[in-house]
């Protein structure tokens, strides 16, 4: 029996490095840091949500916990067990607790394959489950996910963007996982249905107990989502804490500009946006100190331009990593 007190996700000094060539005409190589020293934990029944701009590392990340990259450093463990260690049919077993819900249902379903063969497919992989078994947990799941069960003969393109993605989900849920990484899974929905679909993950969760890795550009999903917000800059998380405390009161100044562009909840709520000053960095020639301190509009001196600061947690507060804190 599973402890539920234990994470169910924990990822330790994650870090992942690309060599390539530093010009057309040389044999010398840079190394990119594309995720460098990641640490966070999810519990039973909790969401996560990474943030941040694009390229900062967030699909990286994801990748490496599906195990569909390498690590440079560090572990992966759900459950306790490493997945980047695990062979055979031990890993075959993991994969079934590790599934995944991406951003275009259009692109991650199959189209000559009928919808009961498409949510089966898990199930079949590992070979454990007869025929009839397999179609009454098809039927289970299609209903969870609010569908009916003699959809499951349909092909994907009778369906609506929205049903598509509820084919996704109950193909992700069919082998009852313990972890959805979910992959901006409504941002190429439209906007009267993505409501629906954020209340779907929320009512799976409270029923079955599951644990999310959510990225998500939308700070408004995450914000409903997700009960810990970790932001990624350049490879880094600057700040990780309960989604509630993060929001209303951010302390790096990169997550106050990051939210600051974000639109207000209402016409009338008082909106200031944070202009930040200068270009994102490249990953190839990253800034010596803090990452964030050519732009970061509260520098305090040369400590920022010389040392990276830690991810600490301060008198109860998100962990920041910040030479101002």
């Amino acid at each position: 029996m599973i402890d539920t007190s234990s994470p169910v996700l924990e990822v330790r000094d994650l870090a992942r490095h690309f060599e390539v060539s530093s010009g057309l005409f040389s044999s010398a190589t840079l190394t990119v840091k594309a995720v460098d020293g990641l640490s966070f934990t999810i519990k039973a029944g909790e969401t996560l949500a990474l943030v941040g701009e694009s390229g900062c590392g967030k699909t990286t990340v994801t990748r490496m916990i599906l195990r569909l990259d390498k690590t440079t450093r560090g572990h992966v463990l759900v459950d306790g067990q490493d997945v980047h260690a695990l062979k055979g049919g031990d890993l075959r077993a993991l994969r079934a607790k590790m599934q995944a819900v991406f951003q275009d249902p259009w692109s991650s379903l199959n189209p000559r394959m009928r919808v009961r063969d498409l949510v089966a497919e898990p199930l079949m992989a590992s070979g454990k489950m007869s025929r009839k078994d397999i179609d009454l947990r098809v039927g289970q799941v299609l209903e969870a996910v609010g569908l009916r069960p003699d959809q499951a003969q349909n092909y994907p393109h009778e369906f609506s963007g929205g049903q598509r993605q509820r084919i996704a989900i109950a193909s992700a849920l069919v082998s009852n996982p313990r972890l959805i990484v979910l992959d901006e899974p409504v941002s190429a929905l439209d906007v009267s249905i993505r409501s629906q679909i954020m209340n779907l993950f929320k009512d799976l969760q409270e029923e079955f107990g599951i644990s999310y890795l959510l990225v998500a550009h939308d700070l408004a999903t995450t914000r409903y989502l997700a009960h810990q917000v970790a932001v990624m800059y350049l490879g880094r998380i600057v700040e990780i804490g309960p989604s509630d405390q993060v929001f209303k009161n951010p302390q790096h100044p990169y997550t106050e500009a990051l939210f600051s562009a974000a639109l207000p909840g209402h016409p009338d709520d008082v909106h200031e946006e944070i202009l930040l000053e200068g270009e994102l960095p490249s990953p190839l020639d990253p800034p010596k100190g803090c990452p964030f301190h050519p732009r970061c509009p509260r520098k305090i001196g040369p400590i920022c331009e010389t040392q990276i600061p830690a991810l600490t947690s301060h008198a109860g507060r998100p962990a920041v990593a910040c030479h101002l804190y």
